[in-house]
């Protein structure tokens, strides 16, 4: 899915809990039961990261806390008027919200977007790491932000787009210019 997209269709989300925890796994690179189980306590705002704990092998990890995300994190937070630790707290006191009712909130959204490319959840994750390919961060950084002990797990996520393919170079194109030289 394209920025353009994406942007577009957290738009439609109508509740705003539910858009915060998707915006959640696409600004931070979450899977859908990371994102619902964060507290407050998890938002480190002077590191500017997000502390997941106990994401999937039960390992603790960081990853990005954007600007973005923190300051639509605190407007949700103020105009919720939430309190306790849990950031998107559910239907039963203590518990979070379900990741089956923000699937729902999506699947409804893709519905009235016109959109016609499915999208779950988990897609959020797929366009954060295709996305920071795309904005040339190095892959080994893109593994550690979504707690994968393996590259080869990071290469399922990226989908390279045919605009991002299409601002490579060929290295037969380089040869004999300036832009080559690196090449001998």
């Amino acid at each position: 899915m394209s920025g353009s997209e994406l942007d577009a269709l957290l738009g439609r989300i109508r509740v705003v809990k539910y858009k915060m925890v998707l915006m959640v796994c696409y600004g931070a690179g979450l899977r859908i039961s990371e994102a619902v189980g964060l507290r407050v306590s998890d938002i480190d705002r002077a590191r500017k990261v997000l502390i997941v704990r106990q994401g999937k092998g039960l390992k603790d990890r960081f990853t990005l806390l954007p600007e973005r995300l923190y300051q639509e994190l605190r407007a949700y937070w103020k105009e919720d008027k939430l309190r306790g630790e849990l950031l998107f707290p559910g239907e039963n006191e203590g518990a979070p919200v379900s990741p089956q009712t923000i699937g729902t909130a999506l699947r409804e959204a893709v519905l009235n977007s016109g959109l016609l490319k499915k999208a779950t959840p988990h897609t959020m994750r797929h366009c954060f790491a295709t996305h920071l390919l795309e904005l040339g961060v190095d892959i080994r950084v893109i593994q550690e932000l979504l707690g994968h002990k393996s590259i080869k797990t990071t290469m399922r996520y990226l989908h390279m787009s045919t605009r991002h393919l299409q601002r490579v170079k060929s290295p037969l194109d380089t040869l004999g210019t300036p832009e080559g030289a690196p090449l001998g």
